[in-house]
């Protein structure tokens, strides 16, 4: 190695700015032997290219260590990115994660009340008893605490929308103002001219009987209900209109008091859904209907089950609540009253129709009335009033969807008592004449 190991740096980084400095008097040499020909570099010692060599050496570990330094860094600001995320999410995470206990606790909690009001509101209230019925014991609590009456006025009963009505939105129209129209078009669809005897079976507290009796002055207008509550109210409002010609007492739709042949007109507007024998109440009104009358019925029907479309176990599950909720022994098709009439034998010009389009809004429009004005029920500062009405709102809605859905119908029936045999007629005074 001829000693060269053994070469101070120091000392060699001396000599090379000498020569530095007399390479700058003698530009025109090169080193000799130099790898990198060095230009403008004059050595005349083998030393010097040695210190050459170190000196690039040295050059070359500052660029690596500076390139190591670098890398080092981005690392160590990757790692440090890392731990500051990790640590601000060990901060945010009891507020935010779901397992949190506090949270899963809350959770829990609404979960089970919202579990245990469905049950509750699931759990028909007013269920229909065959051997004691309550229909009338209903119609007194529902007069008494004055709510139904406040909301939907003195007809208990759906209204009528027209089409146009229904397309520029059902809630631009009067609440109470709709069911006037229905009894309107009720009468129309009867087509009872001019009738001068009336009854109203399950007439409620009477608005319908006060508007026949209004429309007829000379007509004489009976209604009739299982409620005593309501004829007491349906009395004081005629007597408060001055309406004379118009009365009403408790009597059962089953088993009427009326002689035969009584009435020109029979209206019965939902009623039918309290009775627990259609065929009964249909045959009952018949016959206090006089031969040339009209009857006319407007009830909430079930859809028909048939081979093609029978009603599932969730359809009769759902009608079910609704017969339970409101004190109704059960529902039959329109088509059923349809036939019933005809069974009579003593009825023509028998027909039924589907009004549901024109009734649907009621319903949802009920509720939207309460949505609005809900002081009545606020100040009654009464919690069994409170829930009484929140039970109402849902079943209002079922019935809504029902009807909606097509498992129930708003059916309207309607037909005329035929005339008197000659015969039957000339036996009966003969035997009037023979007594």
């Amino acid at each position: 190695m001829n000693g060269w190991q053994h070469v101070d740096i120091r000392s060699m980084q001396s000599s090379m700015r000498d020569y530095s400095d007399r390479a700058a008097c003698h530009p025109e040499a090169s080193c000799s032997g130099c790898p990198h020909q060095c230009p403008h570099l004059y050595l005349t010692r083998p030393g010097a290219r040695l210190g050459h060599r170190i000196q690039r050496d040295i050059s070359h570990r500052r660029k690596r260590h500076a390139r190591s330094s670098t890398a080092v860094a981005k690392q160590a600001c990757a790692s440090t990115g890392a731990a500051a995320s990790y640590k601000l999410a060990q901060i945010s995470a009891p507020s935010t994660l779901p397992f949190d206990p506090r949270t899963m606790i809350a959770i829990g909690a609404v979960i089970v009340i919202l579990m245990a009001l469905k049950k509750v509101f699931d759990t028909p209230s007013r269920t229909y008893d065959p051997q004691n019925p309550n229909v009338g014991d209903e119609y007194d609590s529902w007069t008494e605490d004055g709510i139904l009456e406040y909301y939907w006025g003195e007809h208990i009963h759906l209204g009528y929308y027209t089409e146009a009505e229904r397309a520029q939105g059902y809630k631009k129209k009067d609440f109470k103002q709709a069911k006037l129209d229905f009894v309107d078009e009720m009468l129309r669809w009867s087509g009872a001219a001019a009738p001068a005897r009336i009854l109203d079976v399950g007439c409620g507290i009477g608005g319908t009987s006060r508007h026949l009796a209004a429309t007829f002055p000379g007509a004489r207008v009976q209604g009739i209900t299982l409620s005593p509550a309501q004829v007491k109210r349906a009395a004081a409002l005629a007597e408060k209109r001055g309406l004379s010609n118009v009365s009403f007492q408790v009597m059962n739709a089953l088993e009427m008091d009326f002689e035969d042949n009584t009435f020109d007109l029979v209206w019965a507007c939902e009623s039918g859904e309290h009775m627990p024998d259609k065929a009964k109440y249909v045959q009952e009104m018949t016959r206090v209907l006089k031969p040339g009358g009209h009857i006319v019925i407007a009830t909430w029907c079930q859809r028909e089950g048939t081979p093609g479309r029978p009603l599932t176990a969730k359809d009769k599950a759902a009608l079910q609540f609704l017969y339970d909720e409101w004190a109704h022994p059960y529902f039959v098709s329109v088509q059923e009253y349809g036939r019933l009439l005809e069974g009579t034998g003593k009825l023509e010009s028998v027909e039924v129709d589907d009004w549901t389009p024109q009734t649907l809004p009621t319903w949802r429009h009920s509720n939207w009335v309460g949505v609005w004005d809900p002081w009545p029920v606020i100040f009654k500062l009464n919690p069994f009033v409170w829930y009484k009405v929140m039970r109402e709102i849902v079943t209002l809605e079922r019935m809504h969807r029902a009807f909606d859905s097509g498992l129930m119908e708003y059916g309207m029936a309607k037909a005329v008592k035929k005339a008197a045999a000659p015969q039957a007629a000339q036996e009966r005074s003969a035997l009037s004449t023979a007594a």
